[in-house]
């Protein structure tokens, strides 16, 4: 806007648009304040989830193993088990931008999908285990998700905060003062025209 012509008009839009700047600025601030506190509650629940997948996961592994010594191998019911297709995945706004839910249905633990003959108790245990971890999987997919886009937004609002901050608004600062030292003078070189005019006239 360097080129515009020192007018009232355009000192009025730039000074307009200046204060448009200022409140886009506070927003984007407001807006990345807003999601790092988002992204950071959600990171302590990730840790915290982190550390119950890996004790569930060591629990279900050594459960699985005295499921194959117990059993002599476990390939036939695992080929047997059910897929699961129930995932659901739906999005939540948090200042525009859209984080997943993911959903499931429970997996009722109490009915196995296998019979009892061939197979012992170590691996009902194990099973109970694996899907509980797969519950968890859900879980942490959906923080790690909601994380990352934070953080891309978190990055976006910052960067064009900071054009604003240290692009547009002084940009906008310059235009004004040269806007209006540009009219002051002409102010000047008027008022000096005018007291001529007077003092020819007497």
């Amino acid at each position: 806007m360097a080129n515009l012509p020192p007018t009232k008009g355009n000192l009025i839009a730039v000074k307009r648009s200046r204060s448009l700047a200022e409140n886009g600025f506070d927003l984007m601030d407001k807006k990345r304040n807003i999601l790092i506190h988002e992204m950071m509650s959600l990171i302590d629940s990730a840790t915290e989830l982190q550390s119950r997948i890996d004790a569930t996961f060591s629990e279900a592994y050594i459960a699985i193993r005295l499921a194959t010594i117990s059993m002599g191998g476990a390939e036939e019911v695992a080929a047997a088990m059910p897929n699961d297709d129930s995932v659901r995945v739906r999005y939540r706004s948090v200042m525009g931008v859209e984080l997943p839910t993911v959903t499931s249905t429970p997996t009722d633990t109490s009915i196995l999908p296998y019979g009892f003959l061939s197979t012992t108790s170590a691996l009902d245990d194990a099973y109970k285990k694996f899907t509980k971890v797969k519950e968890l999987t859900l879980e942490m997919a959906e923080l790690e998700n909601s994380i990352y886009r934070l953080a891309y937004f978190i990055k976006k609002a910052q960067k064009r905060a900071n054009a604003l901050h240290n692009i547009v608004i002084p940009n906008l600062d310059m235009d004004i003062s040269r806007i209006s030292q540009n009219l002051e003078e002409k102010e000047r070189e008027e008022f000096v025209r005018l007291k001529v005019i007077k003092a020819k006239k007497y």
